[in-house]
């Protein structure tokens, strides 16, 4: 099983979500362990990527060009839902990473943070850890 952590700017959202899947995964490894996951953390800069891998991503890759090979290649793509706004976060994520991001087979579970213009109906005001929570909860139940 691969997950994709698509994150941009400094990557602290994509760092919370690796920190909270490892400590998460760990607890459920022990039950299943048949299942290899792969971390993958993609970022549009460096520092982005930096921050993922320091949390324990098992890889990392850096740019547009990675994030639209590997968006194909994984199973699961998770981070903030602005990844699927062409020329969000600053304008950091391109028409192409919001393209390949979005037409991708892998499941899409994402953080509906309200930074890139999108207001997202049903969904609470939360803080970002209660909403990290739910993600990681969705991706465990999505693997096992």
């Amino acid at each position: 099983m691969k997950i994709a952590v698509v994150d941009c700017q400094g990557g602290g959202i994509g760092k919370k979500i690796i920190e909270k899947l490892k400590e998460n995964l760990s607890e459920k490894s022990i039950e299943n362990s048949s299942i290899k996951i792969d971390i993958i953390a993609l970022g549009t800069n460096s520092i982005a990527t930096m921050e993922m891998l320091k949390a324990g991503a098992t890889s990392g890759a850096t740019g547009e060009n990675a994030i639209k090979v590997m968006s194909q290649k994984v199973d699961i793509i998770s981070g903030p839902i602005a990844i699927c706004v062409p020329n969000s976060m600053l304008g950091e994520i391109s028409s192409e990473i919001a393209f390949s991001i979005g037409t991708s087979d892998a499941k899409k579970i994402l953080l509906p943070l309200n930074r890139c213009g999108l207001l997202v109906a049903g969904v609470k005001d939360c803080k970002i850890v209660e909403l990290i929570d739910d993600l990681v909860d969705l991706i465990i139940k999505e693997i096992y």
